[in-house]
């Protein structure tokens, strides 16, 4: 469903505090006097919510007592007037605040914006109306009515059925039906802009000034864990906003060229992936903060005082999740109804694969942190561990597997698991006899670090005779490292991964991707746990089933899943040591 007033993609639970969900009704008129004192700059006193009402808890009941217009209809006057209408033979409209998309026959299922006939309305929950041809039951909380409902049908977008003789009168001489449809869409980007920054001043103002206002319940920490980066999305918004309506033509919106719009705006965007990535956090601490009744009844004062529809805060910060999602679906449609001699028609196309990237780009984001526990996971997993964490310098597995390595001045090989991180290379040694257990050797630092290959025959620097070779030379200290693969395309694939690795490492920077200290300390404490919980230190099958899942450009696509476990996992050949030992037990369990 769509957000109050721009949820956009996601399916949202809602989660009232009263056990019915309100519609979202026209707030005018409301004017019952509260006692509240009030800071000049129109947040609440610390003392406001428990002076003259008493305590979070009696201005929450205050307010849900009252016979204002905001509650919701399904115990009082609003919901009996609405059926008194419908009996005596009145049309009553409500219009859509969300998208309500449902797979049941029995649902009716609509778009925000669009305005449905209500016929029935004497369940609180479930309404039951008309779109169209269309009937079924649709929920209440998705609707509000319409402040006036003399206003004709006509006055809202019309259905565009294909009837090329009604193009003119619904149009106009002077407009074509995809011209139309553009000015629809432009106006529905426009009007869910100004929705939109409307919801995230609620939040700002309604929800994070009063917090602060309350040291005593919320520290700074708990503030930026539940509201992450939001201020600054508000403030980008707002410029953003700006910008769309300087090149909003408000007599012939088709005629707009918002493209250029998003193009400026592309990497401002960005910022969106801290929120997205910190979202799960938000949730998690509101979930434990909602256990106690007083932060229940202090958001909830927060809401009502600021007028917002009934819905709890973890929903409202749901928002700007999905409102990044939708400008690739917005610039889609609108690139559809763009003719190809629009002058606006490169820009939007421009802007949709912009946005897309975007998109992308955060997606990649939260993989990247996803993978940072594995990572942690795995490190606890190694023995006698030395130096700094993975975590510090890196946060992607690029490739691993076995190589020999020939070391100076003996030149002397040694068979190692290499584990090839974005900035550094882990050399692990496996135990003699638990093959699955690594003990770690060394590292290398792969910033100073360029790669050489090495042709078969003998090496002069080592002076050894070598195959499927290759070597890391370092252009600070002249160091030189000689490694060598079982089979030429295992090297390929290596002098592939290097390269990616450097290409992952030049995109980090271009692109500012980062983890916080706090997400690399939560990180490794979370894998601290699981390994004191009891987990055997070992590299188990699902490490290499999510070394597998990670992307390697170097792995050939049409290899079986059997074969590609082979080439992170080297054959060895099957031992009689423990068959040999059961044989000689003089007793079975």
């Amino acid at each position: 469903i769509t957000s109050p007033v721009a949820f956009d993609i996601l399916p949202l639970k809602l989660h009232p505090f009263s056990q019915s969900t309100p519609t979202g009704l026209d707030c005018v008129g409301w004017k019952r006097r509260i006692s509240i004192p009030v800071i000049a700059d129109g947040a609440l006193d610390k003392t406001a919510l428990t002076d003259d009402v008493g305590s979070e808890e009696d201005l929450y009941e205050d307010f849900r007592s009252s016979n204002h217009r905001y509650g919701h209809p399904g115990g009082g006057g609003e919901q009996l007037a609405i059926n008194e209408l419908i009996s005596d033979g009145s049309v009553v409209y409500a219009e859509a605040l969300w998208d309500h998309v449902t797979m049941d026959d029995q649902e009716l299922g609509f778009k925000a914006g669009d305005v449905i006939e209500v016929m029935d309305a004497t369940n609180k929950e479930w309404w039951w109306g008309r779109i169209l041809d269309s009937e079924g039951w649709f929920p209440a909380s998705f609707v509000r009515l319409r402040v006036n409902q003399d206003e004709p049908m006509e006055d809202y977008p019309l259905k565009v059925d294909g009837d090329k003789e009604d193009d003119s009168r619904r149009f106009g001489m002077g407009q074509t039906t995809k011209d139309q449809m553009r000015t629809n869409v432009i106006n529905e980007i426009i009007s869910t802009e100004r929705d939109y920054i409307k919801h995230l001043k609620d939040i700002c103002e309604g929800y994070i000034k009063q917090c602060r206002k309350r040291a005593d319940m919320f520290t700074e920490e708990q503030l930026k864990t539940i509201f992450g980066n939001i201020e600054d999305i508000y403030r980008c918004q707002k410029k953003f906003v700006k910008a769309l309506e300087k090149k909003f033509n408000k007599d012939h919106p088709h005629l707009s060229e918002v493209g250029s719009c998003f193009l400026e705006y592309q990497t401002e965007f960005q910022i969106y992936s801290e929120y997205c990535n910190n979202h799960p956090n938000a949730c998690m601490e509101l979930s434990r903060l909602t256990k106690v009744n007083k932060y229940v009844y202090f958001f909830e004062a927060c809401r009502l005082l600021q007028k917002m529809i009934d819905i709890s805060l973890d929903g409202f910060l749901l928002t700007p999740v999905q409102k990044i999602c939708k400008y690739p679906l917005q610039l889609a449609e609108l690139l559809k109804y763009t003719n190809p001699q629009h002058r606006d028609f490169k820009d939007v196309e421009a802007a949709l694969n912009a946005m897309k990237n975007v998109a992308r780009l955060i997606n990649e984001r939260k993989r990247r942190l996803e993978n940072i526990d594995k990572i942690a996971q795995w490190q606890s997993s190694i023995e006698d561990w030395e130096g700094e964490d993975v975590l510090v310098r890196s946060s992607e597995l690029i490739y691993s597997g076995e190589l020999a390595k020939i070391s100076h001045p003996q030149a002397k090989s040694q068979q190692r698991m290499f584990f090839l991180f974005d900035h550094q290379l882990v050399c692990c040694k496996k135990d003699l006899l638990r093959r699955d257990i690594l003990y770690y050797k060394s590292r290398i630092n792969m910033d100073d670090m360029e790669i050489l290959d090495v042709e078969d025959g003998k090496d002069k620097d080592f002076n050894i005779s070598v195959k499927n070779a290759f070597k890391l030379h370092c252009r600070d200290t002249e160091e030189v490292h000689l490694f060598c693969a079982k089979k030429p395309e295992q090297k390929q694939r290596w002098l592939k991964a290097f390269e990616n690795e450097r290409r992952q490492v030049q995109l980090d920077q271009e692109t500012g991707f980062s983890i916080t200290e706090v997400q690399k300390k939560q990180a490794m404490l979370n894998a601290s746990k699981q390994h004191h919980a009891g987990k055997p230190k070992a590299i188990t099958r699902p490490y290499y089933d999510f070394l597998m899942r990670q992307k390697h450009p170097t792995l050939p696509t049409t290899l079986p899943q059997q074969q590609v476990f082979m080439l992170a996992e080297p054959k060895r050949k099957p031992s009689n040591f423990w068959q040999n030992i059961s044989r000689l037990t003089p007793f079975r369990k």
